[in-house]
């Protein structure tokens, strides 16, 4: 029996996504028995498509190719076009919605309200956008588990390297007092040339011409990426119920050349480190720029890398490092989900 799938947003990710479905379908269903068909794929500027015997994904990856939309996908007696998203939620027959929709991650909308029309309609929901788990976990997680249903979000703190999954099953058991790390790969990036003698703007401009940072870099250098994964893994992996403004939050704006060669001095490196630390039954998370000593894991990991040390009772220290952004790591964030989806 196909497991149905409805993508809500169809960028990069979700395109991504969908070349590792074409390219994975007979491995998946031979190690993992998993069948996933697309039913309806609905974004905003590329268009709507609906058929509940299933999309042909390589004619939807071509239409995008030749047309920029869906409107070059071929017709069919069963074709639907034009739903919008809720639309979509609301009328596919998918077993899972995967929301993938550029959202506002100061309010998390509109993939808070897609998330709740999935549960109310009985359908699992799968996402890699950090806004709707950062501030309003608790609330979806109650609604999906009233309703029977699945709400996995593996890719919203470092992409398609397991750093939520990790801690809760394959070191499950132990006691986490501490989850530190490095969780944005630009500021890492610039913190890395600006080590090597580059001014800040330089090596901002330089993240920027390779691609790691945006046009307005704020979210990044002021430390607001790293604050919400850190909301992220303290509800979560921690289970405390703390909000982005409980975050104590800095960037690396005032980190100067002087800064850097004092901690090379003195055999250290700056990395920018979100941290969520258990002490006496409450838990507080930070994110700032620290000096490390270089025999710390995480002082040796550079360039756009991410990587997390938790610090547990019975195994020990244990880090994680790898990805933490891209589009075939993002997308295959959204399929360690769909594979770990037990509904």
């Amino acid at each position: 029996m196909a497991h149905k799938l409805a993508f809500i947003g169809f960028g990069g990710v979700g395109q991504g996504l969908a070349s590792i479905l074409i390219d994975k379908k007979e491995k998946l269903k031979e190690q993992y028995g998993t069948d996933f068909q697309v039913v309806s794929i609905s974004d905003l500027y590329k268009g709507s498509i609906h058929d509940p015997e299933g999309l042909n994904l390589e004619q939807v990856l071509d239409s995008l190719k030749q047309h920029k939309t869906l409107e070059g996908y071929p017709e069919s007696s069963r074709l639907i076009r034009g739903w919008d998203s809720m639309e979509t939620i609301e009328k596919s027959n998918a077993d899972t919605m995967i929301e993938i929709t550029f959202t506002d991650v100061n309010t998390g909308q509109p993939a808070i309200d897609h998330c709740k029309k999935a549960f109310e309609s009985g359908k699992n929901a799968v996402l890699t956008n950090k806004g709707p788990v950062a501030l309003a976990v608790k609330e979806l997680q109650k609604l999906a588990s009233e309703k029977g249903v699945e709400f996995l979000f593996e890719g919203t703190v470092m992409s398609g390297t397991p750093a939520i999954r990790m801690p809760l099953t394959s070191l499950a058991g132990n006691d986490i007092k501490e989850i530190k790390g490095i969780f944005n790969g630009t500021t890492n990036y610039m913190l890395m040339r600006m080590d090597q003698g580059l001014e800040f703007e330089d090596a901002l401009k330089e993240a920027q011409d390779k691609g790691f940072a945006e046009a307005d870099p704020t979210n990044d250098i002021e430390g607001y990426d790293v604050m919400y994964k850190m909301v992220i893994m303290a509800n979560v992996v921690m289970g405390a119920s703390i909000t982005k403004e409980e975050v104590a939050r800095t960037g690396i704006t005032s980190l100067t050349p002087a800064d850097m060669k004092e901690a090379k001095d003195n055999g250290e490196t700056w990395k920018l480190i979100g941290k969520v630390v258990q002490e006496n039954g409450s838990v507080k998370a930070s994110v700032g720029p620290e000096r490390l000593k270089l025999d710390d894991p995480l002082a040796g990991i550079n360039g756009a890398l991410n990587a997390v040390t938790y610090e547990c009772d019975l195994s020990g220290p244990v880090t994680l490092i790898g990805a933490g952004a891209g589009i075939p790591e993002t997308g295959f964030a959204l399929l360690i989900d769909l594979l770990n989806m037990k509904k």
